[in-house]
Formats: C-alpha cells, structure tokens, sequence
C-alpha cells in the first residue's frame, strides 16, 4: 500500500536557535521520523508549506484541500501544527470524499530529543491504512473524526468536543 503525507509545518519541524531561544522552520524531519520509527510503508513526501498552524490562511488551507483532491492516492497523512488542526481537519471533511486523511502533529518539536511526534506519526500512518475513507485526526493514540475533536488547551491534548461547540471552534482567530 501506498500513502502520501504532505507536510505544513507546526511544532513537528520546529528547529530551536540557541543564540535568540528561537523556534523556526528550515526543513522537514518527517523522512528522519519515517527512518527512526523503521517504517516500512511505501510513503512519498510532499512538503506543501512550512508555518505555524496559527499563521495558518485560509489560501493555505484550500491548497492542502487541493493537493488531497488532486492526489492520485487515497491513503493521506497531513502533518499539521496542533493550535488549528481542527479548522484544516473542517475545510477536508468538508470537501474530500473517497479518501482516508489523517491530520496529526506534536506538541513538541521533534528536534528536542522527548517529542510525541514519532509516536504520532507512526499512529497516523497505521490509522490512514486502515480506517475507512473520512477526515480523522490523531493525536497521542486517539483518533478523532473531523466533527468531533477539539484541542483542549487547559489540558494540552485532543478530546472529543462539546456538544455546543462546532467543529473548528476551539481556538480564536486573529
């Protein structure tokens, strides 16, 4: 089987600058991931953008919409930072059919050596292999559907959401 995973950026390829104890993006870590994690699935990279889910457009989001629909493959993983992962997750499950898509990121940088992004990726990978064809996201062993995940910021993980609460709703715009 195969499967295309297209990068985004968020926490997954952070780097950290010593010298201004800033993080940034220069390239993705996801092949790096793949190798550690011993990975066996035929998967072909495709890095999209490389930006903080919270500086996330909307232009952004329609290209990860396109690049889904125009993807021969329909098997996805969508690497995405965590803060607006819900509002992407939305914008797929509004507009892909035919197709498993996995969205999934870290809450901690790879390159900081204690990230859950191996574990995440390695999750969504078997996930987008064997749920059928939907948007989902999954996050620390759990897989949620587009329509009812939420990022719990008080608690810094993903939860089911509120029966009040609409989808894409769990973090304010700016």
């Amino acid at each position: 089987m195969k499967l295309r995973i297209f990068v985004t950026g968020g926490t997954f390829d952070k780097e950290y600058n010593e010298l201004t104890g800033e993080l940034f993006f220069k390239d993705t870590h996801i092949a790096e991931i793949l190798g550690l994690g011993r990975c066996r699935v035929h998967a072909e990279v495709r890095t999209l953008m490389m930006v903080d889910s919270l500086d996330m457009t909307d232009a952004d989001r329609a290209l990860i919409v396109d690049q889904c629909l125009k993807c021969p493959l329909d098997r996805i993983v969508v690497t995405h930072g965590t803060d607006t992962m819900d509002v992407t997750a939305k914008a797929l499950g509004e507009s892909v059919t035919g197709k498993t898509i996995v969205l999934t990121g870290a809450m901690v940088p790879f390159k900081f050596g204690s990230s859950d992004g191996l574990f995440n990726l390695g999750s969504a990978v078997a996930f987008a292999q064997t749920l059928p064809h939907g948007v989902y996201v999954a996050m620390n062993g759990r897989c949620f559907t587009w329509d009812n995940v939420r990022k719990n910021r008080v608690k810094g993980e993903f939860e089911e959401r509120r029966p009040s609460q609409p989808p894409g709703d769990s973090c304010p715009r700016h």
